[in-house]
């Protein structure tokens, strides 16, 4: 049920953090899987390091919020189709609304949100194609829960969330899903600093019930279960995976 051997596979911010941990779990499971990323030297440093555990992968460099249609194409070209496609690209800008101009958070929505609209529009041809198409996004715990001085981002994730439910439900009928993936707190290279820091133990103790910050692998399951054959029928879903960090109180 868990077997995607035969099916192709794009990742787009795949080149480090969660997005590589799923596409190094999606190439484990058998996909032949390509992570994009604007690096071309990050993406080839990463796919040397998967090589060294036995996983091949292809790379496939750009922006993808400025050249999808370009990207999408050359990652097609090197699998031969699209049967998955992870969209794990996204920023942050942790200011306030008083600090924060409205071009400013305009800017932040259309990386966060229109991108991710403007790569699922690009790909839906290929996707159809698919006998079994899956596209994921990923979003994030504050698509639901909100802290202060963070209105951008969580607008745009929560946006991010709407659009994957809406975008499910139209396009059903071509044998496609349409899910999410929201992760909380992750010890990824980004966070490293802040996982390691004593004063947010306390934190995290109070707020997470595991009592920790995830491990960047622990991500992997919940992309493998959403692309394979396991997940026909879910459709239109997030998938909260931050250690029932948004259920406690």
């Amino acid at each position: 049920m868990f077997d995607l051997s035969g099916k192709t596979a794009l990742v787009t911010g795949g080149g480090r953090g969660l997005g590589l941990e799923m596409a190094k779990a999606l190439a484990g499971a058998g996909a032949w899987t390509v992570i994009n990323g604007r690096s071309g030297q990050g993406l080839e440093e990463a796919r040397k390091r998967l090589q060294g555990d036995g996983i091949e992968i292809g790379i496939a460099a750009g922006d993808i919020t400025r050249d999808a249609p370009a990207i999408i194409a050359a990652a097609v070209e090197k699998t031969g189709g699209l049967d998955i496609l992870i969209h794990a690209v996204g920023e942050r800008d942790r200011r306030g609304t008083e600090a924060m101009e409205p071009h400013e958070f305009a800017a932040l929505l259309n990386t966060d949100l229109t991108a991710a609209y403007a790569v699922a529009k690009t790909a839906l041809p290929y996707l159809r194609r698919s006998a079994a198409g899956r596209l994921i996004f990923v979003t994030s715990i504050a698509a639901f829960a909100a802290r202060a001085g963070d209105p951008a981002y969580t607008a745009a994730k929560g946006g991010l969330a709407a659009l994957t439910r809406s975008l499910a439900v139209e396009l059903g009928a071509d044998n496609l899903t349409v899910n999410a993936i929201a992760p909380g707190w992750f010890a990824t290279e980004t966070n490293a600093h802040l996982a390691a820091d004593p004063a947010l133990k306390a934190f995290v103790d109070i707020r997470i019930p595991l009592k920790r910050w995830g491990r960047p692998e622990e991500i992997a399951p919940a992309a493998v279960f959403l692309a394979s054959p396991a997940a026909s029928f879910v459709n239109g879903i997030t998938l909260t995976v931050d250690g029932g960090m948004t259920v406690q109180m």
